[in-house]
């Protein structure tokens, strides 16, 4: 008499994979060596009619076109191709143009304090209340509550830059400045200029801008005190390097570059490291 074989017991389910344990088929990796000569994110700031401006003008006499979107009339007596931008909407939609930029070795904002209140002006005309109503004014979202609108929009104004960037083009971003307290943990606060950008804690634009640019470049008369008076003879420079008197910083340039009329050595030094 025979008797049946039990059944086999079913098969164990496969363990779950957790973050410790997942591993996902990335395909090869491989390892560079090297600096990467790729297209550079530079912010240039300083007081209204020190040359800013022409210091994009500039940039053709290193073999580099630059197109600048114009968002407040100040290139008018420059030698440059520009595009009039006169909303939120235009400026963006220049920067995405792959054929409009395509030409260019450079795609230059002048300037990203007024590209800063189209983007107000676009929040108020187009994004809600919190509760779902339309605002009449930047003050109608409630306290401090319109400029993360604004840092979101400002967001996405520099991930057009960065497609740009990745295509080969340079980007150079001109702000206005002002002059700012600074917090100081080992001593008595200061003051220092720093672009003229939203520094809200829910929407410091003007931090975020300086984490993701390559270089933030600091544009200033120079001047010196004498018996409470300043004293100057209208040269200019421009600073790599942060101190306490402006915000600045490089991922390679360390030494102030004088900036006489005409001259290309900002671009020359820039564009030249590494080749």
């Amino acid at each position: 008499m025979s008797t049946a074989r039990p059944a086999p017991p079913p098969p164990k389910a496969p363990p779950k994979a957790s973050a410790q344990t997942a591993i996902v088929n990335v395909g090869p990796i491989s390892v560079n060596r090297g600096r990467r000569l790729t297209a550079q994110r530079i912010e240039l700031y300083g007081p209204g009619g020190i040359g800013k401006s022409e210091l994009v003008e500039n940039m053709k006499k290193v073999g580099i076109e630059p197109l600048v979107l114009d968002t407040d009339n100040e290139t008018n007596h420059l030698n440059i191709d520009r595009v009039d931008v006169s909303n939120w909407q235009s400026l963006r939609a220049a920067v995405q143009d792959k054929e409009l930029i395509g030409p260019y070795g450079a795609v230059v904002i002048d300037n990203m304090s007024k590209a800063q209140q189209l983007a107000q002006e676009y929040a108020v005309a187009n994004i809600p209340h919190e509760k779902g109503h339309t605002v009449q004014r930047f003050e109608d979202y409630g306290f401090g509550k319109g400029y993360s609108h604004v840092y979101e929009l400002m967001l996405l104004l520099l991930g057009d830059l960065d497609s740009a960037v990745r295509a080969g083009k340079h980007v150079v971003l001109i702000a206005h400045d002002c002059v700012t307290q600074v917090p100081n943990p080992a001593g008595e606060d200061y003051q220092r200029y720093e672009p003229r950008l939203n520094d809200q804690k829910n929407g410091n634009v003007r931090s975020r801008v300086k984490e993701w640019c390559d270089h933030m470049l600091y544009v200033g008369y120079d001047v010196f005190a004498k018996d409470g008076k300043g004293q100057g003879a209208g040269t200019r420079t421009i600073y790599t390097t942060e101190l306490p008197s402006w915000l600045a910083k490089s991922r390679y340039l360390s030494e102030p570059i004088p900036y006489e009329k005409g001259s290309p050595e900002l671009w020359k030094q820039l564009f030249s490291k590494g080749e």
